[in-house]
C-alpha cells in the first residue's frame, strides 16, 4: 500500500518543458489513470515516480517519506522505492519459461525456493495463465504475455504497481478481458497502481480516478463518473465520452435566481443552486451546451417529452446501437439509441432531453457554469 504525493514537480527535455508546477496526491489504494494525449506529460510522470527520470524542480513524497527533493539532489534510486513496472512492450526474456520469467526477481532477492514456488505459483493463478508455468513466451498469445509481464510485476507483492499502456499492443477483445482482470486484480490486492493511458474507455472502466493532462498540465483530477458528468472546461468534455458530446451554441442571461439559455434546443432555465462557483452573477454571456448523446431521446412522432423538431442527416446502426446524426436549425447533434432501428435522410423526428443533465460551459472561459445534476 503506498500514497504518493508529487508538489511542484517541474521536468524540462532540453527547452522542452514537459511537466509544469505539477501536483498530484495518490492515495493508498487508488487506481489512478494518468489519461491524455501523446506527449502530454503522463508517461514522464510515471517515470518521474519510478525514479527513471529526475525532475528539475518540486519534491515526491511516499508514505510521508521524500523520495526526491529536487533543489537539495536527492533522489531515491528506483530499487528503494518498492514499486513495480510494466511497459507497453512485455520485455520477457524468450529463453526462460514462464514460471522463470516470473521467479527472476525474487531469486535475485535470494528467497527460498519454497517461497518463491508459493508466490510465483499465486501470482500466474491471478492472472489464469497457471496452466502456462513451463512455456516459453513464444509459445504465447500477446494476451497471455502480457498477463505474464503483469504477474512478473506482482509476485514480489509491490506496494505501488506502474503501468504504462500495457494493453496497446492487444486487441480490441483481449483488451475488454484485460480490463477486467486489471480490474479485479486491484480489488483482490488493494494495490496502489498509476496507469497511463490514451484510452478513455480504459480510464473510464478501471479507475477509482483519473488525472487528465493537456500539455504538461493537469486539467481536471475526478473519479470516471464526475469527469464524465461534470467535467470542469470544454476540453475535459470533448476529450471524455464515446460517441463525442454534442456542443451546441446559445446565449444566457444570469441574475439572482440562475440563468435563463436560449439556443436551437429551445429556452432552459436553471436555478442558482445547479450553477458553479465559476457562474456569472448577472448579465448576458455567451454559452456553449454540453449534451451527451445517450442523454437525447429521439421519436418519429411529436409528444410531450419530444418537443425540439430535427431532420435525420445519416443514421448508423450497429446491431446494438445507432447512432442517429440530427440537425437542429444549423446545429448537428449526435443521438445514440439502443438496439438497431432505421431513420430515412432528411426525415423529420422530434428530440427530447432533461434539461437537468444539460452542462453549460462559458463559451469565453471555457469553464463550467452549470452542473449535471
Amino acid at each position: 500500500m503506498s500514497k504518493i504525493v508529487l508538489t511542484n514537480v517541474d521536468k524540462f527535455y532540453g527547452k522542452n518543458h514537459v511537466l509544469k508546477d505539477l501536483n498530484l496526491t495518490i492515495e493508498d489504494g487508488d487506481f489512478m489513470t494518468l489519461l491524455g494525449p501523446s506527449g502530454c506529460g503522463k508517461t514522464t510522470t510515471l517515470r518521474v515516480v519510478s525514479g527513471l527520470e529526475k525532475p528539475q524542480n518540486g519534491f515526491i513524497h511516499m508514505d510521508g517519506k521524500e523520495i526526491v527533493n529536487a533543489a537539495e539532489a536527492m533522489f531515491a534510486p528506483p530499487s528503494k522505492r518498492d514499486l513495480n513496472l510494466v511497459f507497453q512492450s512485455y520485455a520477457l526474456w524468450p529463453h526462460m519459461t514462464v514460471f522463470d520469467n516470473v521467479s527472476f526477481g525474487l531469486k535475485i532477492r535470494k528467497e527460498p525456493s519454497d517461497v518463491i514456488e508459493k508466490k510465483v505459483a499465486s501470482a500466474l493463478e491471478r492472472m489464469q495463465i497457471g496452466e502456462y508455468a513451463k512455456r516459453y513466451p513464444t509459445e504465447l498469445s500477446g494476451g497471455q504475455q502480457q498477463r505474464v509481464a503483469i504477474a512478473r510485476a506482482i509476485v514480489s507483492e509491490p506496494r505501488l504497481l506502474l503501468l504504462d499502456e500495457p494493453l496497446s499492443n492487444l486487441d480490441a477483445k483481449l483488451r475488454v478481458d484485460m480490463r477486467s482482470e486489471l480490474k479485479r486484480l486491484h480489488h483482490e490486492t488493494g494495490t496502489t497502481i498509476i496507469y497511463v493511458t490514451h484510452d478513455q474507455v480504459e480510464a473510464l472502466t478501471m479507475s477509482t480516478r483519473i488525472a487528465l493532462y493537456r500539455k504538461g498540465e493537469l486539467v481536471q483530477v475526478a473519479p470516471p463518473l464526475e469527469l464524465y458528468d461534470n467535467p470542469c472546461n470544454l476540453y475535459t468534455a470533448d476529450f471524455i465520452g464515446n460517441p463525442s458530446i454534442n456542443f451546441i451554441k446559445g446565449s444566457a442571461k444570469a441574475d439572482a435566481a440562475g440563468m435563463t439559455v436560449d439556443s436551437v434546443m429551445g429556452q432552459q432555465s436553471f436555478d442558482r443552486a445547479d450553477m458553479t462557483p465559476e457562474a456569472p452573477k448577472s448579465g448576458a454571456v455567451e454559452v456553449t451546451l454540453g449534451l451527451r448523446p445517450e442523454q437525447v431521446t429521439i421519436s418519429k412522432v411529436q409528444d410531450d417529452k419530444h418537443r425540439v423538431e430535427a431532420r435525420v442527416y445519416s443514421g448508423m446502426p450497429a446491431g446494438s446501437e445507432t447512432l442517429v446524426t440530427v440537425r437542429v436549425g444549423k446545429e448537428l447533434v449526435t443521438v445514440k439509441e439502443l438496439g438497431s432501428t432505421h431513420y430515412g435522410s432528411d426525415e423529420k423526428v422530434f428530440l427530447g432531453f432533461d434539461p437537468k443533465k444539460i452542462n453549460v460551459f462559458d463559451t469565453a472561459s471555457e469553464n463550467l457554469i452549470k452542473y449535471c445534476v
